[in-house]
């Protein structure tokens, strides 16, 4: 990553926290503390988003850009951010107005599902983080994924129930786990675990499902 990457991250950063005085888009208000929990939490991703093969990469459940703004300045890949929070996707999009990045970073204010009807087999690589159980994001990434298009789980905590469910599913919703990396980040507290699965064949059942269905009714 260059130095102006760097530098745009940090300005990205800096216009949010001055719009979250007015707009709720993160819970972590002081510089210090979203230097690790988003900037290098979010980077600590790259090496898997790197990993994947060339081409468009969206992040799911973005909120207020992460991981997506750091991961897309670092890579340098066409990026769509995804999140149903409307005046959310508004703010984020008006700092990347104002940082003139549009050209490389758009936003989608609506539901995964309806993107995955628009957009279906168009992305190399995907990330969600703390969006939904592992089997929920195989689900929703899978109809936007082409085929060995890569889906990058950012977690803190994965119960032994949740990961077994979803190696259960990864055959069905079209997926197979490629790696699966703990560690620990600057702060040597904050413990972060990155789980990857690649889409290697169409799934077993139509995708997406009604709106909603996943997290209501998960497989």
């Amino acid at each position: 990553m260059n130095g102006s990457s760097k530098e745009l991250i940090n300005d990205y950063m800096s216009a949010l926290l001055e719009v979250n005085k007015h707009i709720n888009l993160t819970r972590i208000e002081e510089g210090e503390a979203a230097r690790l929990l988003h900037i290098e939490d979010s980077l600590s991703g790259l090496s898997e988003l790197n990993d994947a093969p060339q081409g468009d990469y969206v992040d799911l459940g973005s909120g207020g850009g992460f991981p997506g703004v750091p991961l897309a300045l670092a890579s340098g890949r066409q990026t769509l951010l995804v999140d149903s929070v409307k005046k959310k996707m508004a703010a984020v999009s008006s700092i990347l107005k104002d940082l003139d990045l549009t050209d490389q970073i758009s936003t989608y204010d609506g539901r995964i599902e309806e993107l995955s009807s628009l957009k279906n087999q168009c992305f190399s690589v995907a990330t969600a983080r703390a969006l939904a159980q592992l089997s929920v994001l195989m689900e929703l990434a899978s109809p936007l994924l082409r085929i060995h298009g890569r889906l990058i789980c950012f977690k803190a905590q994965v119960s032994e129930e949740e990961y077994s469910h979803a190696l259960k599913l990864q055959s069905y919703l079209g997926m197979k786990l490629v790696s699966d990396r703990s560690f620990v980040l600057s702060d040597g507290m904050t413990h972060r675990r990155i789980i990857v699965f690649e889409k290697v064949k169409q799934p077993g059942l139509k995708l997406p499902r009604r709106i909603g269905l996943a997290q209501k009714k998960p497989l």
